[in-house]
């Protein structure tokens, strides 16, 4: 029996762990962590040990289907690519090319070849329109940052005295981060401070502040209230490297810790407390949630704020606050489009800030496009990596929206939710039948490293890599001349500018290279990226667009304060988007070995809670909300707050998503405000 170890790493999320795949006569039978790996160190989550069970899950699309009289036909690539083609030219002569979205999923962002050519294809063919996942995740902290910093600085926590985790589970989320946690804590070398509405399991170690639901920003704004009041500012890094601090300090003179204590429902010494810690204690990091606080009204406000409250203590740009690395030198092989996006103009600051402009719309206008033309129509779209009737807010809405399409392509290697609303699924291969570039801009610790990841098995049926499909499609409609490549070998080797990098990542192989060091004390070098050369807490560029320059706070769309009669009918706060490590977003649930350890959604309330409902644990009860209701078993818990319940996201049967709307945007960005929903409990 022959066997063999391929090194390569994971894309399963976005952290990118190295992994050993062990092989029997080419066929992946156990995968194991990668020691050797500067960043995963060796570590391995319950998704990775189950790559055999996902590579060759007997739910894996194994050719390309055409829907025929609401029935799946399989069909030969040749149909299905010319059939494709057929629609997508009849959509484009009868709407224009700017009908046609590209839909871009989480994974897709992540794996950098599948983001790359689905960008290239969209561009190639005319539309501006390449939608993703960016418009409901992370990339409102990104513009938050890059406004206040001019770049995107990330969190460096290995070398930490003080760490905020605001808003952030990373035993659900971010193993490797939890088990540095832990070491640190063991050695008495770190103070650990949570915020949230759930007592997580490191906040048994921690100083627990239980918040209300949306409320974050009143919280930071009593945080830098009491660090400026009481001189526990870094008062050499702000005068030297700040502009707009004077502002702040009147700014936030209302923001009482006693006011917030009313807001948050945290005492108000509490508050002091944290703000002390926070100050005093440096070198200190927040690491803030997925999305926690991002998808409110004032989302990008939330993340502002917590660069304001890292830059006036002088935890920037030093280890173990928050560090920029250099960009990894990728080639630019998206084609300009001269029309803007959706949302361009709405939503100018999202599109485009200082120049930079985004290479994707507004998401969540694609509904109205979709189904009232406005501002044009949209009537086709082709979905990558992504499954957007489940991942999205106002579930049912995005369904409706797909279901209207003249036509609909959708690419993955599994008949997803969104793929049984098609005209054409196309199986494409896993990270695992093909090579590609393993790199997600230090998104774990900081760490600017890459490498080249190597295919491990050859594809499981008639599945294609990502850039193949896109390739074949570009050929038959006569844009072949965009999509040269014809190996694995060439699409990879296209991803990388030609240089000294390219060269030592090469030779590196199997395991990756740094393509640079952390950028340490920056400011005390070079400009920062602003228009004013330093920090800015005072945000001009905001405030020219009619924006807060500052981070005011504001009730959530929908609370008890906000919507008192509202409250009155749906009594209880819906926060949802608990991740587990057994899946990804809405992935994996299909395979067996997870679905054991993980088998259903569960709905955590708390006890007195659940007395007040009348709800039994593990009960089925029907959630409902203004905009939709469902099913869901109940676990009761003491750690989640009285008056609060914790749906998990990702689940098609229980899908959180078809209790919330699109109606309170965020005005900077488009995220809606969906963490923090009014509902009730019913038992069923």
């Amino acid at each position: 029996m022959s066997a063999q170890t391929v090194i390569s790493d994971c894309m399963l999320c976005v952290w990118d762990c190295g992994i050993k795949a062990h092989l029997k006569n080419g066929r992946l039978v156990k995968v194991e962590g990668l020691p050797e790996h500067p960043v995963s160190r060796g570590y391995i989550c319950p998704r990775g040990e189950a790559l055999p069970d996902y590579v060759y899950s007997p739910n894996r699309l194994a050719s390309p289907m055409i829907r025929h009289k609401n029935r799946w036909q399989k069909a030969g690539w040749d149909q299905a690519l010319d059939y494709c083609a057929e629609k997508l030219s009849r959509v484009r002569e009868e709407y224009g090319a700017r009908a046609l979205s590209v839909f871009c999923g989480s994974v897709g962002v992540e794996n950098i070849e599948v983001a790359t050519f689905a960008r290239r294809f969209a561009g190639a063919f005319g539309t501006p329109n390449l939608l993703s996942v960016e418009n409901i995740c992370y990339r409102t902290r990104i513009l938050a940052r890059q406004l206040t910093f001019g770049r995107y600085p990330l969190d460096d926590p290995r070398q930490s005295r003080c760490i905020i985790l605001w808003g952030h589970n990373p035993d659900g989320a971010k193993g490797m981060l939890s088990e540095l946690i832990r070491e640190k804590l063991a050695a008495a070398e770190l103070e650990l401070i949570v915020i949230d509405p759930k007592r997580i399991p490191l906040a048994e170690e921690a100083y627990y502040l239980p918040i209300r639901p949306g409320t974050d920003a009143a919280l930071g704004l009593a945080m830098l209230n009491v660090i400026i009041d009481e001189d526990l500012y870094d008062r050499e890094f702000v005068e030297q490297y700040t502009i707009g601090f004077d502002e702040v300090v009147e700014h936030v003179q209302k923001y009482t810790p006693a006011w917030a204590e009313d807001v948050t429902g945290i005492p108000a010494a509490d508050i002091r407390a944290v703000a002390r810690i926070f100050a005093r204690c440096k070198p200190a990091c927040i690491i803030q949630g997925v999305n926690t606080l991002d998808q409110h009204r004032n989302g990008l406000q939330n993340s502002r704020l917590l660069s304001i409250l890292q830059a006036v203590t002088g935890n920037v740009y030093n280890p173990g606050g928050w560090v920029t690395i250099p960009r990894i030198p990728l080639a630019n092989l998206g084609i300009k489009v001269d029309e803007p996006p959706l949302g361009a103009d709405d939503y100018p600051i999202f599109s485009a800030l200082w120049g930079r402009k985004a290479p994707f719309g507004i998401a969540t206008m694609f509904p109205r496009a979709a189904l009232e033309g406005e501002p044009y129509p949209i009537r086709g779209s082709i979905v990558t990596a992504a499954n957007p009737v489940v991942s999205f807010p106002a579930a049912g809405l995005f369904k409706e929206a797909f279901a209207s399409l003249d036509f609909l392509a959708v690419i993955d290697p599994f008949l997803t939710e969104t793929a049984e609303l098609a005209d054409v699924v196309l199986p494409a291969s896993t990270f695992l039948e093909k090579g590609g570039l393993a790199y997600v801009y230090g998104v774990v610790f900081g760490e600017p490293y890459a490498m080249m990841r190597r295919k491990i098995i050859e594809p499981v049926g008639d599945s294609w890599p990502d850039w193949k499909i896109w390739r074949e499609l570009a050929w038959r409609l006569g844009l072949g001349e965009h999509f040269p490549w014809q190996t694995d070998e060439d699409a990879t080797d296209a991803l990388v500018q030609p240089g000294e990098f390219k060269d030592s990542l090469k030779a590196a192989a199997p395991l990756g290279a740094y393509y640079g060091e952390k950028e340490y004390h920056i400011q005390k070098k070079k400009k920062l990226h602003t228009p004013s050369g330093k920090i800015e807490l005072y945000s001009q560029t905001l405030k020219d667009h009619g924006y807060d320059p500052i981070p005011e706070y504001l009730e959530p769309y929908q609370s008890p304060v906000n919507s008192p009669e509202l409250y009155q009918k749906y009594p209880l706060i819906l926060i949802s988007g608990s991740r587990s490590q057994e899946y990804t977003h809405t992935q994996l649930r299909s395979i067996p070995v997870l679905r054991k350890q993980n088998p259903e959604p569960l709905a955590e309330l708390h006890p007195s809670t659940a007395e007040q409902n009348g709800v039994k644990d593990h009960e089925i009860v029907r959630v409902e909300t203004k905009s939709g209701s469902m099913k869901i078993r109940v676990k009761l818990s003491e750690r989640i707050s009285p008056g609060v319940i914790s749906i998990p996201h990702g689940w098609a049967q229980s899908n959180v998503n078809m209790l919330v709307d699109m109606e309170g945007l965020d005005p900077i960005t488009a995220y809606p405000d969906f963490k923090s929903v009014l509902c009730r409990v019913v038992p069923l």
